[in-house]
């Protein structure tokens, strides 16, 4: 039945017209606001961006491809019989096309080939050691079941001395400064994810790994965990806050160091001191 040809072609035609459609609609592209129409507010961000887009258009010609030879082949070959109910067309039956499995073999792995390559440069900027930025360490951020804690160094600028600042929850750093942390997990395998920045690191028990990036834009964004981590998984957000100038950062840290310096001096001085 020509039928099945007619109902693979609109299947088709409906996934590609979503593929073009979802550029020009935020809530189907990437995690960004609506008003952004870059979709990306940091550096490297844009550089994930440009491969990620590379690779949707081969596999977007690959599969407009195969499905026109689906439909055409769905079309033309149909199962057809005479009155007396056998075959019209004569089937023809081999083992295989050696010639056709090394064309469709050499072309997908020229593909992977040409990925791999295109995407060193990029991948050693986010993730090699050698790349790491020469800057103070923002914080060193702890992921357990099932919240992010936030350690900034205190007045020494030294983390793991008695100064240190503990949020949880609340990731902030300067906008077009590079923010260098240290991720660690107290538990089990989580995934530090920075869904409008492009950044992704399992934070895996009994290692500290550097993790780096930036953001070019002001505001208020998402941090979640991109790893089942438990029946809490679900709410393990944070809040990542962009500051404009380094003044703001500054008055959030004293505002916060003066709330943790006053709950201490409460718990200290005990009922007798209320």
């Amino acid at each position: 039945m020509r039928y099945w040809s007619i109902l693979f072609a609109l299947a088709a035609l409906f996934a590609v017209g979503a593929f073009l459609y979802a550029p020009f609609s935020p809530d189907w592209w990437l995690p960004n606001k609506p008003t952004d129409p870059h979709h990306v507010v940091s550096k490297f961000g844009r550089e994930i961006d440009s491969l990620y887009l590379i690779i949707l258009v081969i596999t977007g010609i690959a599969f407009i491809g195969t499905q026109i030879v689906l439909v055409i082949a769905a079309y033309r070959f149909v199962d057809q019989r005479d009155a007396e109910g056998r075959p019209v067309r004569q089937a023809d039956y081999f083992h295989g096309s050696q010639r056709l499995e090394v064309v469709w073999t050499i072309i997908p792995a020229a593909i992977l080939v040409f990925i791999a390559l295109y995407q060193m440069g990029t991948w050693a900027d986010i993730k090699f050691r050698s790349s790491q930025p020469k800057v103070p360490p923002l914080a060193e951020i702890t992921a357990r079941q099932f919240q992010w804690v936030m350690r900034y160094p205190g007045p020494d600028e030294r983390l793991n001395t008695r100064d240190d600042l503990i949020v949880v929850n609340d990731l902030h750093f300067v906008k077009n400064q590079t923010a260098l942390i240290y991720l660690k997990s107290s538990d089990v395998l989580h995934s530090f994810y920075l869904p409008q920045l492009r950044i992704k690191q399992d934070a895996v028990p009994g290692m500290t790994i550097p993790v780096w990036f930036d953001a070019d834009t002001a505001g208020d964004y998402d941090l979640a965990c991109a790893e089942l981590c438990g029946w809490g998984h679900y709410k393990m957000r944070g809040r990542v806050t962009v500051h404009e100038t380094g003044l703001e950062f500054q008055q959030w840290l004293d505002q916060k160091r003066d709330e943790q310096n006053r709950s201490q001096l409460t718990m200290a001085s005990g009922p007798e001191g209320r």
